[in-house]
């Protein structure tokens, strides 16, 4: 009797323990799968985009029709843009044809083809041109110039931050960017440098849409070249030219 109730605490006991060792081991585990869930390696590594962009190259383009004629999603209707920006460009550029005067010629044409057109249905009894009545709606008009008066007061705080001599980075980029506008309106005109735009955003979202992971890592490494040049300018010229006032008065 006394062995057997010797042998009932021992009993009792290790039933205890093997419980316990039980729920450790599932608290381990669980503690080893959370590990893994929020551990760094199971997210996928943020990767570096141009201009720091997060969204699509669908969605940065505002999304929606012109975004889709931007990359081609409908070939027709990209082409035929495409196509229609190159024949007003040969018609000005090539054949030396002129606005006005091709506007006039456009109207005489189609104003004397409705107007036969409209004679001539008397004399073969059929029905006259259905000729559609042409009305500009105010609201799409209003949002054009609302959004247009934005950008431009846009543009002219941007230029008032740049003349207020507060960011000498922001102020040689512009500098910059203009020389080599200047330079490129002295080799072509303002209609050829527009077609020349136009003809590049038709086709150089949709490459990268396409080379999207090579471009972006080939722009990294630049990036960070010349993040290192500009270091090195800054503190051999930049950093020795004097603040203006504005800077001074804060860092007092």
């Amino acid at each position: 009797m006394a062995d057997h109730e010797d042998s009932t605490p021992s009993h009792v006991e290790s039933m205890v323990e093997k419980i316990s060792e039980k729920i450790h081991s599932h608290d381990s585990s669980s503690s080893d799968s959370d590990n893994e869930k929020s551990s760094p390696s199971a997210f996928k590594a943020k990767v570096y985009r141009i201009f720091g962009r997060e969204k699509p190259v669908h969605k940065v383009l505002g999304g929606g029709k012109p975004a889709d004629v931007v990359l081609w999603r409908n070939k027709k209707v990209s082409a035929g843009v495409l196509g229609g920006a190159t024949a007003v460009w040969v018609l000005f550029e090539l054949l030396e044809y002129h606005l006005l005067t091709l506007v006039c010629h456009c109207m005489i044409l189609a104003l004397a083809i409705f107007f036969l057109w409209s004679n001539a249905t008397t004399f073969i009894n059929k029905a006259p041109p259905q000729i559609p009545e042409v009305h500009i709606p105010e609201d799409p008009v209003l949002e054009f110039a609302s959004a247009l008066r934005f950008e431009i007061n846009r543009g002219f705080a941007l230029l008032r931050d740049i003349t207020s001599g507060k960011d000498l980075k922001k102020f040689l980029s512009v500098i910059a960017g203009l020389w080599v506008v200047s330079i490129v309106g002295g080799w072509v005109n303002f209609l050829t440098l527009f077609y020349i735009i136009f003809v590049l955003l038709h086709t150089v979202p949709v490459l990268y849409e396409k080379y999207e992971d090579p471009v972006d890592s080939f722009a990294e490494k630049a990036m960070v070249e010349i993040k290192k040049q500009y270091a090195v300018v800054d503190a051999k010229v930049l950093s020795k030219i004097p603040r203006g006032p504005l800077k001074d008065k804060k860092m007092a």
